[in-house]
Order: structure tokens, then C-alpha cells, then sequence
């Protein structure tokens, strides 16, 4: 199970670019906005990467407001864990529960998880948080790493996996989220 001392969130390239061409492009910003700031609220530290920004440019504004001081990490490899700055601070986060979300979910987010599992880190790959230009790539994408390990899980159940009860207290916040 999911808890909030063990668990980070990391987001692969929600670029805006990105986030315009992908199948369930409706689902990007909402869904992402939900993550972070139901992390924000449970203090899970959140790791968010860019690829290569200076082409592909930076995350909606939402989402980098959403961040506040949180940069992202460029970097121009697929697998973010491959990306020696990004790899430092999910180490120093002390974290090994990943929550996994982003874009494309048959590239850079199957190959940070393919290595996250490889390295021995509990995986969460969110349904509803990853995305893929074509529906058929992200499906393929959620079975190959069901199929290595990882819990394909939701942003709903991911968040209110977290808490656990009715009686936490970031339940209500976690509540006004998912509405």
C-alpha cells in the first residue's frame, strides 16, 4: 500500500507541446493539478522532469504554478532515471513508493519505470495520469509495466490509497480534489 513517508510523485515531461497532441488531452492538466496538490497538501515530495525543454518547451502554466518553487529537471534521455540530476534527488528524497505519471506513456514514462523497478523501487503507474499520442500506446504501455511489477493504479485510488481514512487530515482537501 501506498503511504505518505514512503511515497514521491514524479512527473515525466508534462509539457505543454506534449500535452497538446496526446489522446485524452482533456485529462492532462486536471489530472496533474490534482496530483500535485494533493501531494503538496500530504507533504509527498514531487519530481517533475522536462524533455529537452529548449525544443519542446516548458509545462503548462498551471501545472508550474501549481510547482510554485519545485523546478523541473531537464533532461534529454527518455528515462528520467538515466538523467544524473533527477536520479540525485529522488535519492535524496528518501523515498522508495514512485507514484508514476506523464507523457508519452509508451516512451519516457515506460522507461522510468521499467528502471525504477529495475532498481528496485515500488512503481504506481497512474491510468488517468499517463498519456500517449495514440490510446492503443498507452494501453500497451500500462501492460508491459503491469507486466515487469508495477501497480497500475489512478489518480483517485492513488490519492485516497495515501490517506487511508476518513479521518486523516488531508481527507477533505483529497475530497476536493477528485470532485
Amino acid at each position: 500500500m501506498l503511504n505518505t513517508e514512503e511515497s514521491a510523485l514524479v512527473l515525466v515531461d508534462l509539457q505543454a507541446r506534449l500535452s497538446e497532441i496526446v489522446d485524452r488531452r482533456e485529462l492532462v492538466v486536471p489530472n496533474a493539478l490534482r496530483l500535485i496538490n494533493g501531494c503538496q497538501a500530504l507533504n509527498v515530495p514531487i519530481l517533475p522532469t522536462v524533455q529537452v525543454p529548449e525544443k519542446l518547451g516548458p509545462m503548462p502554466p498551471e501545472l508550474i504554478a501549481a510547482l510554485g518553487e519545485t523546478q523541473p529537471i531537464p533532461k534529454a534521455v527518455f528515462s528520467a532515471l538515466r538523467e544524473p540530476d533527477f536520479l540525485l534527488a529522488l535519492r535524496q528524497s528518501g523515498r522508495q513508493q514512485v507514484l508514476l505519471a506523464g507523457i508519452e506513456a509508451h516512451v519516457c514514462v515506460l522507461q522510468t519505470g521499467l528502471d525504477l523497478l529495475d532498481a528496485g523501487y515500488t512503481v504506481h503507474v497512474l491510468s488517468d495520469g499517463v498519456f500517449s499520442r495514440t490510446a492503443e500506446n498507452q494501453r500497451l504501455a500500462l501492460m508491459r509495466l503491469h507486466d515487469a511489477g508495477a501497480t497500475v493504479s489512478s489518480v483517485e485510488m492513488a490519492l485516497f490509497e495515501l490517506i487511508r481514512t476518513s479521518t486523516h487530515p488531508g481527507f477533505r482537501t483529497i475530497s476536493k480534489l477528485i470532485r
